[in-house]
């Protein structure tokens, strides 16, 4: 059993750079490179970058290189034989753990490492001071890895439903709905979910907010805390406006001893899984579950022979409340679960750097584990829209059996048999509410309703559509519960949306 070969990480690195002032700014290679040289530094074992044979860079938002694991590759003295750069999506530093996990035990891969940053902040204050970053010129990737379709319909778009702070919110007022809850009880539900989260990031050294916030300051109102979109105001929206990056390093374990890795460093990936829900989110089959993070965190945990009893913490992904609610529900926990929800204090709160949040966490659960030998972690990702869905369970403790990673495909087919509602892009004539929410202008005034319906026709065809520009009924629609609420939809021909008119 000695001899059996496992994945594993063997360093871990993070940077977090606050600075307000813009000479300050780190280049994000450059800063993915110092995360990278931490990496290499908690690995105990010195010259680690130069013998990487795979280079990985999760795809960026604030800045583009025509071949950004090129350059790093060469920032830190690595010449690999591979070079990734990945399509957008929040579960891809898991997603490529656990791809280079399967390639590093089959033998394909030797030692890689994994990196990403996002440097929004920075672009925050140069645009604020009328200035030029002294970065290399923007170049689009030459060459990307992984599921490059966009993430919404052209009917979404239409009626507003692209931007996550959108899209979410029609999770939360599902979830709300089918848990039964009245909407004053529900923001405090999700006031004491969101203070939890600020309760870890204040003890992160790496979290961009380290501050504990009360439940009530979270859900209260006000200029520092304004609504985005109904039911969430700005302090349970992931905030992207940082400077973070974070790397680790994959090897496997025979490699790990030929390299004389101590072994204390060493966190086995025990198990994993990935899978998509529905790709549009017109074609989900509900709101308020996902199909996909059970088939995930299911596979993960089952490959790893535990039960989600087992876990002594998890990371799970935090970008609004409505996706850890998912998670939650997937796993059959709830909200005041006493394990901890997250170990670094969340996206909204140890800050939110583009598709690489699962890197710091992964991270994170890392450092975790480090200290406590006998537990299990569970991290999971999350990408679009709770589309795009990654899980992976670690542990200090050595696997006692082969490890053998699923086809993700076996996975798949199971979510993708799932019946979606049929789709009707010109609705007309009675119908009723599935979810919906309120879009909000930053002086706080109700901007436009978003409607997710289905017909009252016996079809039960789903539909999108917008509210009248009413802000009394926007405003009513944020006090009394509007999922179930009937009326009429039909075609806007000026406008080519169409309207849901309540009764």
């Amino acid at each position: 059993m000695a001899n059996e070969n496992h994945p594993i990480i063997i360093g871990v690195g993070q940077l977090t750079n606050r600075s307000e002032r813009l000479e300050d700014a780190i280049e994000p290679v450059q800063m993915m490179a110092r995360a990278a040289q931490s990496a290499e530094a908690d690995a105990g074992t010195p010259g680690l970058l130069a013998k990487l044979d795979s280079v990985k860079v999760v795809g960026m938002i604030s800045w583009s290189y025509p071949d950004a694991p090129a350059l790093l590759a060469e920032t830190i003295g690595a010449t690999p034989s591979q070079k990734i750069y990945s399509a957008v999506g929040g579960d891809t530093p898991q997603r490529l753990v656990n791809e280079t996990a399967e390639a590093v035990v089959a033998g394909r891969t030797r030692l890689a490492l994994i990196a990403g940053v996002e440097a929004m902040n920075s672009r925050r204050l140069a645009r604020k001071l009328g200035e030029h970053l002294p970065w290399p010129i923007k170049g689009n990737p030459e060459h990307i890895t992984g599921d490059t379709r966009m993430g919404f319909t052209e009917a979404e778009a239409k009626h507003g439903a692209t931007l996550p702070t959108r899209m979410y919110p029609l999770f939360e007022n599902a979830i709300r709905a089918h848990l039964g809850l009245g909407i004053e009880e529900h923001q405090e539900r999700l006031g004491r979910l969101c203070s939890r989260f600020t309760r870890v990031a204040a003890s992160n050294p790496n979290a961009w907010f380290p501050e504990f916030r009360t439940p009530e300051e979270i859900t209260t109102i006000g200029p520092g805390n304004r609504w985005i979109c109904f039911p969430y105001p700005k302090l349970m929206n992931a905030i992207i406006e940082v400077d973070q990056a974070a790397a680790v390093i994959v090897t496997c374990s025979e490699t790990a001893r030929e390299l004389g890795i101590p072994e204390d460093r060493w966190v086995y990936l025990w198990g994993c899984g990935d899978a998509t829900d529905k790709w549009f989110v017109s074609d989900r089959v509900n709101y308020y579950t996902s199909s996909a993070i059970r088939a995930v965190t299911e596979r993960a945990l089952g490959m790893s022979g535990i039960t989600v009893n087992d876990i002594g913490a998890f990371d799970l992904y935090s970008c609004f409340p409505a996706a850890v609610q998912l998670a939650l529900d997937a796993l059959g926990l709830r909200p005041d679960d006493p394990r901890p929800l997250t170990v670094t204090g969340g996206l909204p709160y140890a800050g939110g750097p583009g598709n690489n949040y699962v890197g710091h966490s992964i991270a994170a659960m890392v450092e975790h584990l480090r200290r406590r030998p006998n537990d299990y972690g569970m991290v999971t990702g999350l990408g679009w829209f709770a589309t795009k869905h990654s899980a992976g369970v670690y542990s200090s403790r050595r696997p006692g059996k082969t490890w053998r990673r699923t086809d993700p495909n076996v996975d798949q087919a199971k979510v993708d048999a799932m019946e979606s509602p049929c789709f009707e892009e010109q609705p007309s004539g009675p119908a009723a509410i599935e979810t919906y929410t309120v879009a909000f202008d930053r002086d706080g005034e109700p901007q436009q309703g978003i409607i997710i319906g289905r017909l009252g026709d016996g079809s039960g065809s789903r539909f999108l559509a917008n509210t009248e520009i009413d802000s009394e009924l926007m405003w009513q629609m944020t006090r009394e519960e509007f999922v179930g609420r009937r009326g009429m939809v039909s075609p806007d021909p000026a406008t080519g949306r169409n309207v849901f008119t309540p009764s």
